[in-house]
């Protein structure tokens, strides 16, 4: 039968330390392959027929909700909305839709309880051989979890060897909203690292600018497929264009996979084309997200941080030196910011910011 693989994995978010289950997936079922499990399952309907069904199906269930519907598939999911807004009082107009308003999906009760009922679980640990990617860089920007397009991506870990030629395993960078490619551009691999020029899958939306990265990999010829995922997500360099304009075009950013951007970038003060980064840190102790921007240097300069705690508009400094003075964003949703962080990233998220004045 199969299982469930996990692992322990430190917990950063605790003290004293302590560990944490990490879930590792042995595969990820976009919708080709669920449309051809389903075709599997119904012979009389074809892998595209059932790719058309599920099209066709998220399509009503997007309409229902946009016609103030929630969508109940009972003992399975509900999809439902709700609201992300501060009003001051009874009367006040509410925030634009796309800042408050919020898609939900909850897995009912029976759903979960037959998964919890059939699984069984594999507990992985150091004894059982696995790749295991310990820190990804971009060697150009020298930054850690930057995907660059433009860079080379390097890898350090452990039993991360495989065989390009024979085809005994392969790298695989993922976006967490949609797409997947196997890398094919690799320069070099060996059991403590690879280096490769990335090739970056496209997502629904731009500031879906996170992405996962695995090494998949045969030991012995006829033996399973080892995958080890790497733990932290990787981010690709977001644009801000025009903003020598008065009113620039608005940029998603600090944002995972969802259909609409957590912080949106708006408008600032710049005298060039300039590359920064921004930054959130999670204050668990005083229950706040403290915004900077940073230059491009690890331990570098850093601007003035600001406490944000719910939605709205907020003015970020710059740093010495820097050619923005100023970074104007908009927090749209701080619930959701709030969570991402916590969960996926250890307390803290980066995004690189490449800047254009015209």
């Amino acid at each position: 039968m199969t299982t469930i693989q996990w692992r322990p994995a430190v917990n950063a978010l605790t003290t004293p330390s302590s560990c944490k289950m990490l879930f590792l997936p042995r595969n990820v079922v976009n919708t080709a392959e669920l449309a051809a499990r389903m075709a599997a399952e119904l012979p009389n309907y074809s892998a595209e027929e059932m790719r058309t069904i599920l099209t066709t199906r998220n399509k009503v269930v997007r309409q229902s909700l946009i016609n103030g519907e929630q969508v109940t598939e009972e003992n399975c999911f509900t999809y439902s909305l709700s609201f992300t807004a501060k009003l001051n009082s009874a009367d006040d107009a509410p925030p634009p839709v796309e800042q408050c308003l919020q898609v939900r999906v909850h897995a009912s009760p029976p759903f979960v309880a037959e998964v919890r009922h059939a699984a069984k679980l594999e507990r992985l640990s150091r004894d059982k051989k696995l790749p295991l990617i310990n820190t990804v860089e971009d060697t150009l920007l020298k930054l850690d979890n930057v995907l660059n397009p433009d860079g080379v991506l390097r890898l350090t870990g452990e039993d991360l060897y495989f065989d390009t030629e024979k085809s005994t395993g392969e790298c695989v960078i993922a976006g967490t909203e949609s797409g997947s490619t196997v890398q094919s551009r690799v320069n070099l691999v060996s059991n403590s690292a690879i280096m490769l020029m990335p090739e970056i899958p496209a997502q629904a939306h731009p500031w879906n600018n996170e992405y996962t990265i695995a090494v998949t990999t045969h030991y012995t010829e006829h033996g399973t497929p080892r995958t080890g995922i790497y733990e932290l997500m990787l981010r690709t360099p977001l644009t801000l264009s025009n903003f020598d304009h008065p009113n620039p075009p608005e940029v998603g950013i600090l944002t995972g996979s969802a259909a609409s951007p957590y912080v949106t970038a708006t408008g600032g003060s710049v005298s060039a084309d300039t590359t920064l980064r921004i930054q959130v840190l999670q204050d668990l102790q005083e229950e706040r997200l403290l915004f900077s921007l940073l230059d491009m240097k690890k331990g570098g300069a850093e601007g003035t941080e600001l406490a944000v705690t719910q939605n709205g508009e907020y003015t970020l400094s710059g740093f010495a030196g820097s050619a923005l003075s100023s970074l104007a964003i908009r927090v749209n949703n701080y619930s959701d910011l709030w969570e991402m962080i916590r969960n996926s990233y250890g307390g803290r998220l980066v995004d690189v910011l490449d800047v254009k004045v015209a």
